[in-house]
């Protein structure tokens, strides 16, 4: 016999549009995970071949240093949709659900204040990168790319606190 699951299925309750946010987050993480998965491939690759043939990947480093910023920004909005955040709920857990969703939502609502300011700084600087010129070291590779690279993902994340705080303060009611 089968027990129900006390945990909630990611996205239960959300609108039309929310499943589809959802769905955006997910697949943005799933690339994020696929250009860390790459990166590992590639780290190894230069790891062995350094140890073996003395040959690593050139530029190893500085794609690693490039991509895994953009890459962790992909995952922030689908964490924070599913409730994957890290909480202190310590001092909120003996509260009432009002005052718990009040919480949530204007906690979500700086989660979306900060996507937007970060989005925004990203998009600030990758532009006087650009203008500057910078490149990596090794491979020349220019460095505004992988900085404009993160403000989709901020841009989500945004998207997701505002949605959250919106959803959490309008199901207040309804959550356990």
């Amino acid at each position: 016999m089968q027990e129900p699951s006390s945990v909630a299925t990611p996205g239960m309750g959300f609108g039309l549009f929310g499943r589809a946010l959802l769905s955006v987050a997910k697949w943005s993480a799933i690339a994020g995970g696929v250009v860390f998965t790459v990166l590992v491939a590639m780290s190894v690759a230069s790891i062995v071949g350094r140890k073996i043939a003395g040959a690593p990947v050139p530029g190893d480093v500085e794609l690693l240093q490039l991509c895994a910023a953009f890459a962790s920004a992909t995952f922030f909005a689908y964490t924070h949709l599913v409730h994957g955040d890290v909480k202190v709920d310590f001092f909120t857990a003996r509260l009432a659900p009002d005052k718990r969703a009040f919480l949530d939502a204007m906690g979500s609502l700086l989660v979306g204040l900060f996507g937007a300011l970060i989005a925004w700084r990203a998009w600030a600087g990758a532009m006087t990168v650009k203008e500057a010129g910078e490149t990596s070291a090794i491979l020349g590779l220019p460095v505004w790319i992988a900085q404009l690279l993160m403000v989709p993902s901020f841009i989500l994340l945004a998207v997701a606190g505002f949605y959250m705080c919106a959803h959490t303060w309008a199901h207040r009611g309804a959550r356990p």
